[in-house]
This record gives structure tokens, sequence and C-alpha cells, in this order.
């Protein structure tokens, strides 16, 4: 007997080549075993990574019509997790909430992943100006999982995360603004060694790190966060507990960056897609 489908609703920019924003996250959580549905906010040719692209920037009523769509399939009352990324403007972001909360009346234990996609250490803020305002105000008190970079958590909180500790603290401040669970990425304290990368893990019954080896490639594949937050989301609603799912997505992700070729600016997903559903090898996390 088939088996009911696992809806997940992913609300990003979208590229006809390459693996960024849906062109990332679906992959994965297909993967993984769940029937995605893909809105776009954006399609290019390709991601900015590559410099020259063509393309269009949807308006948040091209959203809202799409989802308009699936609402009178009847198909939003189904979905058990919405995933949103990269956002052009805060309409859209907007729009995305109203679509969250929607579902909630009709589903209380839907689940809301919100990848705060904002900035990067290097890179700075390459967002709309609206974007962190509304991350803060709107953004984080809808989420039930929030996965900002290091950069990106101490733009949400004003704060530097100089150890781990640190992090931990940030993290259970973000906490108190709504989310349930938050995970940081690309974290770089200084009692991490420097030839390792964190990724933290809070949630109401405690905190875990996994440390993977840096990797040297140049430039670094684009993709990494869309691709780790569609992976953990998509462990979480396996009922993988916290810890195994940050192993496991973590793992995920370091095992597709170590896959990729120099010089090339995508995780290599279709060639080891293997990563996606069986990371080889893991990297456990430990309690902090």
């Amino acid at each position: 007997m088939t088996s009911q489908p696992r809806y997940i609703l992913s609300i990003q920019s979208h590229v006809a080549m390459g693996h960024v924003g849906n062109a990332a996250a679906v992959f994965p959580l297909q993967r993984l075993g769940f029937e995605v549905l893909p809105v776009h906010t954006v399609q290019f040719s390709n991601h900015t990574g590559y410099g020259q692209y063509r393309g269009q920037v949807f308006e948040a009523e091209h959203v809202r019509e799409v989802l308009e769509g699936l609402r009178e399939r009847g198909v939003l009352g189904q979905v058990e997790a919405v995933l949103s990324g990269y956002l052009g403007e805060a309409a859209i972001g907007a729009q995305i909430l109203r679509t969250v909360n929607e579902i909630r009346r009709e589903n209380p234990h839907v689940r809301y992943l919100c990848d705060p996609v904002m900035g990067d250490v290097g890179r700075g803020v390459f967002v709309n100006q609206t974007i962190p305002e509304f991350m803060r105000n709107l953004a984080i008190p809808c989420a039930d999982i929030l996965t900002p970079n290091q950069f990106e958590a101490e733009l949400l909180t004003g704060s530097r995360l100089r150890t781990v500790d640190e992090a931990v603290n940030i993290a259970r401040q973000l906490r108190r603004r709504g989310p349930d669970t938050i995970v940081v990425t690309s974290l770089t304290t200084e009692d991490i060694p420097g030839d390792q990368l964190g990724t933290l893990a809070v949630d109401g019954s405690g905190a875990w790190l996994v440390l993977t080896p840096r990797l040297e490639l140049y430039p670094m594949p684009n993709g990494m966060g869309d691709v780790f937050s569609a992976t953990l989301l998509g462990r979480l609603m396996i009922s993988d507990c916290l810890p195994d799912a940050l192993s496991k997505s973590t793992s995920t992700l370091y095992n597709l960056v170590k896959a990729t070729k120099a010089g090339s600016r995508d995780l290599p997903l279709i060639q080891a897609q293997e990563q996606l559903a069986s990371p080889n090898p893991t990297f456990d996390a430990q309690p902090v």
C-alpha cells in the first residue's frame, strides 16, 4: 500500500543551472522521502556567484498567487513543514508568515524553519536593508527552527560570539524570542581549533556541537546553507532527535563540500547524492 505523501512547502529563490535556493533544497528533501512544494521567489539562469545571470525577481503578488493555487487544491492544510531562505524583499517574507499562520490554523504541529539569510563574514550584509529588521521583529517570533550562520546570529543580537559558551547563551537569547530550536552554522570562536568548523544546536533540552575539519576550497561552492537547512529539516521531520539530526545534516554538508571539484561554484548534489541519505563519514554531536 502506498503511504500518504508528506508535504514540505519550500519558498526560496531558484536557478536553472546549479544548486542554490530551491535548486539546492528540493532534491535533498525528496531524497529523504518528502513531497516538496517549491514556490520560487526568483527565477535566474544561474546563481550570482557566476557574475552574469539572467532572469526575474518575482514580486510578492506572484508568490501569493502560486500559494493561492495550492490553497485551492486543498494541499496547504496537508503541509507538515515550511522552509524559507533568501528573501528579495520584506513583502515576500510577510506573505510567507501569513501562509505559515494559515497552515497552523489547520495543522498546529506544522514546523517552520527560517534560514535568516542576510550576510556572511567577508561579504557583510548582502540583502535589502529592510530584511534584518523583518527577521528580528517578525520572522524570529514566527519560526520554530532558526538557522543563522555566526555572522547572522551576531547581526540579529548585536553580540559577538567569542567562545562556544557565548554562542550557546546567544542561541538561548534567540530561543526566548520564539523559536524552539536554534542552529548556528560556520562557527569559528576562539576556543574552536583553527583547522575546524563548528555547528551548534540549542533547544529546550540542551546544546550540542559538531566539529568538522575545515575544508580549503576557492571559491567555496554556493548553496551550502540551503542544503544544510533543508537536510536538517528533513532529518528532524523523520523524527531524528536534534543531536542526531545535527550530526547527519552537518556530515552530509561536509561530505558534499569535500566532493566538490576545485574551482566549482556548485555542490555535487546529484553525483554525490548518497551523502544525502547515508552520510559517510559522520561527525558526532557532543553536548556542550
